[in-house]
């Protein structure tokens, strides 16, 4: 996918009219990796057509896998597989190879996997993904730009994850779903992209099951079969434009949008006094004359997604009064408020916990929390994306600030939003590519 160098926005117009929200990157680019689990063909609709699935499909390729896409749907067939070695061009671009692991040693008992990539948002160590392959009997090597994994036949394990990690979640269960025996993952993540993830490896033959207290029972079979599957609805792209509409004065059907997966956003939002309905395809999102104020606090599903983090900051900026919000997932989320408060909010970092939540970055002076003072006008300004999430948040910090902004650094939110300048036009948004 070529990027585009910058979005110019003329701001100050509302959003009106309907959109219908692409498939879940977080989903796709996993279930992409999920079909080397079998030697059959796999059928994946409702594929984004973003950045990170092409980066995905690029890898796979690289590694011998015949792929064909038309629009939406992408059909693999992994039986081409040429070896477990992912080049070093793939190096730091996302952290898509670290998932190979499990279905590389289960072809070719060794994985060699380069260091890895992605947003810029703190460290996102990967050491509970090798822990846990340690425990299901792999040999793990690093030379400092690559990871040499080793197993002939991984072994079932009792593991029990220090945090819910969405990313070792997936790893591990891609890795147990043939491996010998009935492997536990126990304080493990339940998003709904690994729901939804669990539910094609079903399709395709495996046992898998999700129990009491965030805890995945995989009994491992020796064979996968292909499988047909839907990716499901995005649900950071549906509360993204869901305050789109709402900061700008206007009003958007959300097609797609799922409420079950979007309760916490709901909640939020009715806190803050945004309207919204429910339909039967979708959320219609509304807008307000004022905003309140609240405490927000990230945490992991069913908890308030920290991906719309970003987007909700620039919700509050509009609030009447002093908003708080504790990041708990990621410590170093917050780099992007300065550009903000540059266009004229008024964002304040603190390295204490301004909340209730247990969280792992107390007393330890990551800026992982933010007061916010509004509400305040913004004023164009030229803005360069840091990273994915915030992204779309500098996007949406153009179409309500007066006057004419320059948005560099697109290819970062052309990673995770589909047909992005299109779709904000339906909507009545004044953007252009540069």
């Amino acid at each position: 996918m070529q990027s585009t160098p910058a979005y110019i926005v003329n701001g100050g117009k509302p959003l009106n009219g309907s959109v219908k929200v692409s498939g879940a990157k977080n989903a796709a680019t996993k279930q992409l990796v999920a079909s080397l689990l079998t030697d059959e063909t796999v059928v994946l609709g409702n594929v984004p057509q973003i950045g990170d699935v092409a980066a995905t499909i690029e890898l796979l390729r690289g590694l011998g896998v015949g792929i064909n896409q038309s629009a939406d749907e992408i059909t693999i067939n992994p039986h081409t597989i040429k070896n477990g070695d992912v080049v070093s061009a793939f190096s730091r671009k996302n952290r898509i190879p670290i998932l190979l692991i499990g279905p590389l040693l289960h072809r070719f008992g060794e994985a060699k996997i380069p260091m890895l990539g992605g947003c810029k948002i703190g460290a996102r160590p990967i050491d509970i993904h090798l822990d846990g392959f340690k425990q299901m009997g792999a040999q793990i090597e690093c030379d400092g730009n690559c990871y040499t994994i080793k197993s002939k036949q991984l072994k079932a394990a009792m593991i029990e994850l220090p945090f819910p990690s969405v990313g070792a979640t997936e790893n591990l269960m891609l890795a147990a779903v043939k491996a010998k025996g009935t492997t536990t993952i126990a304080n493990a993540a339940i998003e709904p992209e690994i729901m939804d993830t669990a539910k094609l490896l079903q399709s395709m033959g495996a046992i898998i099951n999700l129990e009491a207290n965030r805890t995945w029972v995989i009994e491992g079979v020796k064979h996968l079969k292909g499988a047909e599957h839907q990716v499901l609805p995005d649900r950071i792209e549906a509360a993204s434009f869901g305050i789109a509409a709402a900061i700008t004065g206007g009003q958007v059907l959300v097609e797609g949008a799922c409420q079950d997966h979007l309760l916490s956003f709901l909640n939020a939002l009715r806190r803050v006094g945004v309207p919204f309905t429910i339909k039967s395809d979708g959320i219609v999102f509304g807008s307000a004359s004022n905003y309140k104020p609240i405490t927000l606090e990230t945490d992991v599903h069913p908890g308030f997604m920290t991906d719309w983090q970003q987007p909700f900051v620039m919700l509050l900026t509009q609030a009447d009064g002093v908003s708080i919000v504790h990041e708990t997932i990621f410590e170093d989320r917050f780099g992007y408020t300065q550009s903000l408060n540059n266009m004229g909010a008024k964002i304040q970092l603190h390295s204490d916990c301004l909340g209730s939540k247990e969280c792992r970055y107390k007393h330890q002076n990551y800026l992982h929390s933010c007061i916010i003072v509004g509400p305040t006008p913004l004023k164009a300004s030229d803005i360069e994306i840091p990273d994915l999430r915030a992204g779309f948040s500098y996007i949406l910090a153009a179409l309500m600030a007066d006057g004419r902004s320059k948005v560099t650094g697109v290819e970062h939110v052309e990673r995770g939003y589909e047909d992005i300048i299109e779709k904000l036009k339906n909507l009545g948004a004044d953007i252009a590519v540069a």
